[in-house]
């Protein structure tokens, strides 16, 4: 079942039911989708319009080069909403094979790590994923349409969300994770990833808040 083929209320009820996913690495790349369309949304609006036709050339090749990279990175993102589903689901499945003997007990452990490795991988992908759309922000922060400036802060904010939370589910899985080499590569990168976004979402932040100042 794909997440975004159905109507948004009910992919919000299923998160509401009792079932354990989509969970939060889902969500998350949600987030980050929506708040990809909203900062592309405040860049359209500038498209052929008198301030676009204003800028060079250089400024407007580069506007739209990063406009089409946003678009490819907000799909991304959206096929990470159902990988991430997939990936815990084979979790589980892992954690449900037979442990009745040695041989069912050393091909359970092995398939129960490659499934972690998977849904660590996932979400980490969505932190990465999400800071690559953010580090393109305040391009348009400069040269997007200032009367929605708003809604590229709003952007902003679910980015962060969507990679903060993204980790979160990062952390837990690592904590299942035998191979050291991997745990320590996945925490330094995502502690990066994070404290990059972190100081990004705050630029663009003050940024809107000054524009918008009474």
């Amino acid at each position: 079942m794909s997440y975004l083929n159905i109507e948004l209320g009910d992919f919000i009820d299923v998160v509401d039911s009792d079932a354990p996913a989509p969970g939060g690495g889902s969500v998350a790349a949600l987030s980050s989708s929506l708040g990809i369309a909203l900062s592309r949304m405040m860049a359209s609006l500038v498209i052929d319009k008198k301030k676009y036709r204003e800028f060079d050339d250089m400024v407007k090749e580069e506007f739209l080069t990063k406009h089409r990279r946003l678009l490819k990175i907000r799909k991304r993102v959206e096929m990470l909403i159902d990988e991430d589903t997939k990936s815990f689901n084979e979790l589980m499945g892992a954690y449900k094979l037979p442990k009745d003997n040695d041989e069912n007990i050393a091909v359970r452990k092995e398939e129960i790590q490659k499934a972690t490795l998977k849904a660590t991988e996932v979400p980490f992908e969505i932190a990465k994923t999400s800071l690559e759309a953010m580090e393109l922000l305040p391009f348009f922060s400069e040269y997007g349409n200032m009367n929605a400036i708003t809604d590229l802060g709003v952007g902003a904010m679910l980015l962060e969300t969507g990679i903060r939370g993204a980790i979160l589910n990062v952390k837990i899985n690592l904590g299942s994770l035998k191979d050291q080499d991997k745990v320590d590569r996945f925490k330094r990168n995502y502690e990066r990833i994070e404290e990059e976004s972190i100081i990004l979402k705050e630029a663009i932040m003050d940024f809107v808040n000054k524009k918008i100042e009474l």
